[in-house]
């Protein structure tokens, strides 16, 4: 496993008339905050690929806002008071939730779609058959590893016509310290 990087912007009440109907749609009235890497609910703070970019990000399809070095992601950055700096680890293969982050703290597991742009728990208007909206965490994201293993088995099998249920898990945390930077490239295994 390895961390990656990204950098959102925020998609909270202060979003204004966007947040509320997203809540009113969505159903989500315990939400105080959506964290995720669904671009639909808070875009990549960092829009265009540049050149520079490429020796520090994941270069696979879709992944290309994904950075391997937290410090360069930092230093790209002109403001980071208002973004979400989230260190992600795709497709863990056990709990993560008390590894050492390295600054960041863990917040849950997300579901997106293989082209990682839809989550599948909070963007796609529900799937009652497989899991509660009150199974959803404050900022959307499902707190037990076992329990997002089974949505997204359940996902697949129940609605296998729908392209954004084959989904991938990811461990998300959130950069919560401004006096210390977060870690640099870490691989783990």
């Amino acid at each position: 496993m390895q961390f990656l990087y990204i950098a959102k912007e925020r998609f909270d009440p202060s979003s204004g008339t966007e947040w509320t109907k997203y809540v009113e749609w969505s159903g989500l009235t315990q939400l105080t905050e959506v964290v995720t890497l669904d671009g639909m609910l808070g875009p990549v703070a960092l829009g265009e690929t540049k050149d520079s970019y490429w020796p520090h990000i994941v270069n696979e399809d879709w992944m290309l806002d994904f950075f391997v070095d937290s410090q360069f992601l930092l230093s790209e950055l002109s403001n980071t008071s208002e973004l979400n700096i989230l260190s992600v680890i795709r497709k863990p293969s056990a709990d993560v939730r008390s590894i050492d982050w390295g600054g960041f703290t863990f917040l849950g597991y997300d579901l997106l779609d293989q082209e990682v742009a839809t989550n599948a728990l909070t963007n796609c208007g529900g799937f009652p058959d497989v899991f509660a909206n009150s199974e959803l965490s404050q900022v959307g994201l499902i707190a037990n590893f076992d329990r997002a293993v089974e949505i997204q088995d359940m996902l697949r099998r129940m609605h296998p016509e729908e392209r954004h249920a084959d989904c991938n898990i990811w461990a998300i945390s959130r950069w919560q310290s401004s006096d210390r930077l977060p870690h640099s490239t870490i691989a783990f295994g």
